[in-house]
């Protein structure tokens, strides 16, 4: 049996069959990483990764992205399910950053070092929605016309969580959640060009706000029209869950973004971020205004 690479009709996205992740040698691995790079987003059906096994598999693409220094496991829980069985509610936090990630985003562009790379493994699921949403900023970028392309591509702006969920209707403190951080804006780049590809693509997201050079106003204007331009068809694909799917993208050029769905029901996907390269995802930072006790540069790695 050998490893088949289909490419699906959105152009960026491949499904991966005939593998198994829990037993990849080096030459099966070299074919998904090389499809990764070629697509951006993998599609691995009927995996049923265990936690252990998911783990694994994701340290094969670089460093696991710490979310949580006291957790056990190399991932985390993207679940309105506590560990009790109780659903999160409108009022807690949980609730209110899985609503917020509606919203098209880069995962940790809003921390000093953005993530590689995401993997998501289905566990279980609502009756219906509840879909993630993918697009792909590198054909975003090849859409744009040569002026277009000239006019963004020296500009940087500003990522925050703290921005993207204040515009979604929630205000948060710095209480030691994960990206609800002391250590500043980053200042990224809005035209990125990939550091293994060579390709560019826009970079964007909900998390993006203050273009330097740029008044508030005409910030929010061009970013919320390269966002509108960038997400729409042929350059995007939703995907449908079913219980151990496992999918996985590069942040480095895909955007993303989870699809309402009835939070009277569970939906529990178990999520690694990979974290980025430091020489090329580490980014320098401005004060944020909406964090407590900034710490200066310096000291933000």
């Amino acid at each position: 049996m050998s490893i088949t690479i289909t490419p699906v009709s959105a152009g960026f996205v491949a499904q991966v069959t005939q593998v198994d992740l829990n037993a990849l040698d080096d030459a099966l691995w070299a074919k998904i990483y090389a499809a990764f790079l070629e697509y951006a987003v993998l599609v691995f059906p009927e995996q049923h990764l265990t936690d252990a096994a998911q783990g694994l598999f994701a340290e094969r693409f670089g460093t696991i992205e710490q979310l949580n220094s006291k957790q056990k496991s190399p991932n985390v829980q993207i679940s309105n399910k506590k560990p009790d069985g109780r659903l999160a509610q409108p009022d807690e936090y949980q609730y209110q950053i899985l609503k917020g990630n509606e919203g098209w985003h880069t995962d940790s562009t809003y921390m000093p070092l953005a993530s590689k790379a995401a993997m998501l493994t289905a566990v279980e699921l609502p009756s219906s929605g509840g879909e993630t949403g993918f697009a792909d900023m590198r054909a975003a970028w090849d859409a744009l016309s040569p002026e277009k392309q000239a006019m963004i591509e020296p500009l940087y702006a500003h990522h925050s969580l703290y921005y993207s969920q204040a515009k979604a209707g929630f205000v948060h403190k710095t209480e030691g959640h994960y990206g609800l951080h002391n250590k500043g804006a980053p200042l990224r780049a809005i035209v990125k060009t990939h550091p293994e590809t060579g390709r560019k693509s826009i970079y964007t997201g909900r998390h993006a706000y203050a273009i330097s050079g740029l008044s508030d106003v005409d910030s929010e204007r061009l970013l919320k029209d390269l966002l509108d331009a960038a997400c729409q068809a042929p350059r995007v694909y939703t995907h449908q869950w079913s219980v151990g799917d496992t999918v996985v993208w590069d942040n480095r050029c895909v955007l993303h973004r989870a699809r309402p769905y009835d939070r009277r029901e569970p939906r529990v996907l178990r999520g690694t971020r990979i974290a980025g390269d430091p020489t090329t995802e580490l980014a320098p930072t401005a004060p944020d205004p909406r964090a407590e006790n900034f710490v200066p540069a310096a000291l933000n790695q």
